[in-house]
């Protein structure tokens, strides 16, 4: 039952550059990325140092150079859900009645370059395919999908060596 003292939190806007080709999409920021308002800012989230092996930065470049490698490699970051109550960071605290999705729709039809979306994680996959058939069906064939593993923190059930692993075939197909 969620708190009814939570705030609704509100996301991000999108994290794109003028042609990516992938998009990585969360399920919405946790409490120190909306503190910070910065994309993935846990401490030991792994998506930075993630990102920094495959693409080949200093992972401790300041977030605006960070975000810069990535949109010239050809990645979006965006998250499904626009807005949401949830007590802390964990996905599963997600109260789903109010869960409102972006609008992927104008964002496909924006961005038609994206050929490839890749989930971290399995909640922000979960809610992505209960909007799917919203999409037109050209969007919806032109685009492959795939889940990665979590680069949370709380997805601890595989080492980052495994992580990065399967981040790293992900954008080798």
């Amino acid at each position: 039952m969620t708190d009814s003292l939570t705030e609704t939190e509100i996301g991000f806007p999108p994290l794109v550059g003028a042609s990516p080709r992938f998009l990585v999409l969360g399920s919405m920021p946790g409490v120190k990325s909306l503190s910070e308002q910065q994309y993935y800012a846990h401490p030991r989230n792994a998506f930075w140092p993630i990102m920094a092996k495959l693409f080949g930065f200093d992972p401790t470049l300041d977030y605006e150079e960070r975000c810069t490698f990535l949109m010239q490699s050809g990645m979006a970051v965006w998250d499904v859900l626009y807005t949401c109550r949830r007590p802390g960071s964990l996905d599963a605290n997600i109260d789903s009645t109010s869960m409102e999705t972006n609008n992927f729709r104008s964002f496909f039809h924006q961005y038609a370059s994206i050929s490839t979306v890749l989930f971290n994680g399995a909640k922000a996959e979960a809610v992505f395919q209960q909007i799917l058939p919203s999409l037109d069906e050209t969007q919806r064939s032109a685009i492959s999908m795939e889940r990665l593993p979590s680069t949370s923190p709380a997805h601890a059930s595989l080492s980052f060596e495994q992580k990065l692993a399967a981040w790293k075939a992900a954008f080798s197909a």
